[in-house]
């Protein structure tokens, strides 16, 4: 392992949380790229291993955390409790935060065809969404976007690694698409 390379580990460890990658080359003395070529190293480095550990890629930031398969130990160890499945109103929401952003919550509510205030209110409880402002639009509404929380959870280096959105989606009676047909389009 390579002093760059110790350095990244270091900072990552101690950091806890996704630091940027600009960030990280500024106090090591190098480049973005040095950075990222150091991390994919460390990343085979950790694997060659077999260390409970990964390097997550966020959006150009990154992060030091254990490999899924030991979340059940760690979540035992630390008494933490597994949290609960999104509901489906919460997975409709967040897809529409996620392929639109930055949304408004009438934007959601004109998709989805119903209030959403409340699964809005949970979903930024759960830190998947966040504001990121207001639009600049009669009334100045909240605009909301995905956090890098939503993309540690899903498995995502960024949102171009969303699975694209169907160009045609199955008509119902009413007009209406169902969420569960779109994800039906999206497998198949």
């Amino acid at each position: 392992m390579d002093k760059l390379q110790q350095q990244v580990l270091a900072i990552l460890f101690a950091s806890g949380d996704a630091i940027e990658g600009a960030r990280i080359a500024q106090a090591a003395g190098a480049g973005e790229a040095q950075v990222a070529e150091a991390a994919d190293a460390l990343q085979v480095q950790l694997d060659q291993m077999g260390m409970p550990f990964t390097v997550l890629k966020l959006e150009g930031r990154y992060q030091l955390c254990s490999r899924e398969e030991f979340a059940p130990i760690i979540q035992k160890a630390l008494e933490v409790r597994r949290s609960a499945p999104l509901s489906q109103a919460a997975l409709e929401v967040l897809s529409v935060v996620a392929y639109n952003q930055p949304v408004t919550r009438a934007f959601v509510e004109q998709v989805r065809g119903v209030d959403s205030t409340a699964v809005i209110g949970s979903l930024q409880e759960k830190k998947l969404i966040e504001e990121a402002g207001r639009m600049d639009l009669p009334g100045h509404p909240i605009a909301y976007v995905t956090t890098p929380d939503f993309l540690r959870c899903f498995g995502l280096e960024s949102l171009e690694e969303l699975p694209p959105v169907p160009q045609e989606l199955p008509p119902r009676e009413d007009g209406q698409v169902e969420f569960e047909e779109l994800l039906q389009t999206q497998d198949g």
